[in-house]
């Protein structure tokens, strides 16, 4: 047999046995006598805050007369809303575009003026929620749309839910893993690994506008409604080994 040919025999034979020894190893390292516990925890959250989303659209020329006539309004409005009460940080801008407007000319597209959008939140207590009516109107005199009104958990209160349903979902893991080890005559050991899959929470929409906003569609939506108990939930995974 060719010298150059038993060497490479012998290079795949030791390729081949520190493979296997290498899964061995490996096979030995890897937890394969564990048990896993997939928790679920469901609680209900009261939302403290009302958030009115409004939109601003304006044309122009060129983009800075698009983006001017915008800012003009968004002034107006933030004015009217601090004479009302409210404080600058509890209006948010969500988004602001300046883009294009095309047309189809001859076959061909082409510029035809300019776009500006901003989107705009407002947060109120839900305890100032009557006021609901006046903020549609300094919105809307000032130039804004609606886009919708939702019943929301601030983030201090996602917080707090959140750590509340993260831990009630790892007990519920800990427990079914629990209970499928004594299933199996054996207890759970050392924590393996741990994992939250999920954390759900979604705001109750009172009004959402369809096409054009209608302003007394709104404020009739909103009028005399209390907020409702919103459901927030949460996944978690853990890992044991079975001793």
């Amino acid at each position: 047999m060719d010298k150059s040919v038993q060497i490479t025999i012998i290079i795949v034979a030791a390729i081949f046995v520190l493979a296997l020894i290498g899964y061995f190893m490996l096979s030995q390292l890897m937890p394969t006598n564990i048990v896993t516990g997939n928790g679920q925890a469901q609680i209900k959250a009261m939302p403290d805050i009302v958030a009115v989303y409004f939109n601003v659209e304006t044309e122009g020329k060129t983009a800075s007369e698009a983006k001017d006539e915008n800012s003009e309004i968004v002034d107006d409005m933030i004015v009217a809303l601090l004479k009302q009460g409210f404080e600058r940080k509890d209006i948010v801008t969500q988004n602001f575009n300046v883009y294009p407007n095309y047309n189809w000319k001859n076959g061909e597209q082409e510029i035809d003026g300019y776009k500006a959008s901003h989107s705009i939140k407002l947060e109120m207590s839900t305890e100032d929620a009557d006021k609901i009516g006046e903020v549609i109107d300094a919105g809307v005199d000032a130039g804004a749309g609606i886009s919708y009104i939702n019943f929301e958990l601030s983030q201090e209160k996602q917080n707090e839910y959140k750590a509340q349903a993260l831990k009630e979902a790892t007990e519920d893991a800990r427990i079914k893993a629990e209970s499928i080890a004594l299933g199996l005559g054996k207890n759970i050991g050392r924590l393996v690994s741990v994992s939250s899959s999920s954390f759900d929470y979604y705001p109750w929409r009172l009004y959402e506008s369809v096409g054009a906003a209608n302003v007394e569609e709104a404020k009739t939506a909103t009028t005399n409604i209390q907020p409702g108990e919103q459901e927030v939930n949460a996944a978690v995974t853990v890992v044991y080994k079975l001793k």
